[in-house]
């Protein structure tokens, strides 16, 4: 973590704002990072020196710039991941490194669907990619993430009916899931909510059934996705690779809009302007592109 990033969060904690100081005191308390009595030792020196409390504590060698930096997300509600903290993929990066290049990135294209397409009235967007192995699965997982940090109730759904990867991401236990769902033998039971984030859920894939794409062009599809679009303020939708089949075309038409994802050195332009070409034909609203490096 740099310390610029450090730096200016720190500046949010008054220097002699002792309601501040036992806030964070407390925090790192009950986080295991501090016993009681250094805290008092952290306060002590604190008014010694008449600097921040964060600041006081890392100077005395008692907290890392790392966990200070995590009771401030907290203060200020942005729940983030220490790595070995969780079961969750390392390759969340939203989750474990948010003030990271790769993270800022994906704020950025957070605000844009912000502006031109949730801002508008929209809930739902299929994210897509060309290929397996393009990034769309690991891009739509940290997009799900850093729209929860907003504060936004995200949920993920796993329409990758072929080869799902949101499970394994999550580290969520085998369980039913959309296509269980679709099918008739499941119900809305099947959304996990991700503990470490409070405004995430995800609904995994399922049993993997020998009809995908008739499944997501169902009408029950259809009505799925206005009955999570009346409960979320963001859907997501992970979906099979454009080369797998239509899959990708017909969860897009029903969610309205997509997002291209490609990869860089990897995708190939004629494969994406394909892919975005018939799901315009389909009727879905080719939002943007973006390029991945995961």
């Amino acid at each position: 973590m740099n310390s610029p990033v450090l730096n200016a969060a720190v500046a949010a904690e008054p220097v002699h704002n002792d309601n501040a100081a036992s806030r964070m005191g407390a925090l790192l308390v009950d986080a295991g990072k501090l016993t009681a009595d250094a805290a008092e030792r952290v306060l002590r020196t604190q008014k010694e020196l008449g600097i921040r409390f964060g600041e006081a504590a890392v100077r005395l060698g008692l907290v890392s710039e790392a966990d200070i930096q995590q009771v401030l997300a907290r203060q200020f509600a942005y729940p983030y991941l220490q790595k070995g903290q969780s079961a969750l993929s390392p390759k969340l990066v939203a989750a474990f490194e948010p003030f990271s290049a790769q993270v800022e990135a994906l704020r950025a294209i957070r605000s844009q669907l912000m502006l031109r397409w949730f801002g508008h009235g929209h809930k739902a967007l299929a994210i897509a990619g060309a290929d397996p192995d393009d990034g769309a699965s690991l891009f739509a997982a940290n997009l799900a993430v850093v729209f929860s940090q907003l504060g936004e109730q995200t949920l993920l759904v796993d329409a990758n009916l072929r080869s799902p990867r949101q499970q394994d991401v999550f580290a969520l236990t085998p369980r039913q899931g959309l296509s269980d769902l679709l099918a008739g033998r499941a119900d809305l039971d099947v959304i996990g909510r991700i503990a470490s984030f409070a405004d995430l859920s995800v609904m995994p894939s399922g049993t993997l059934p020998p009809n995908p794409l008739e499944l997501l062009s169902r009408d029950a599809f259809a009505n799925l996705n206005a009955l999570l679009e009346a409960r979320y303020d963001v859907v997501l939708y992970d979906v099979a690779p454009y080369s797998s089949g239509a899959d990708a075309v017909a969860v897009a038409a029903r969610a309205g809009g997509v997002l291209l994802v490609a990869r860089k050195d990897r995708t190939r332009m004629t494969a994406l302007a394909s892919m975005a070409a018939q799901l315009g034909e389909a009727g879905a609203a080719v939002v943007g592109s973006v390029v991945v490096d995961f």
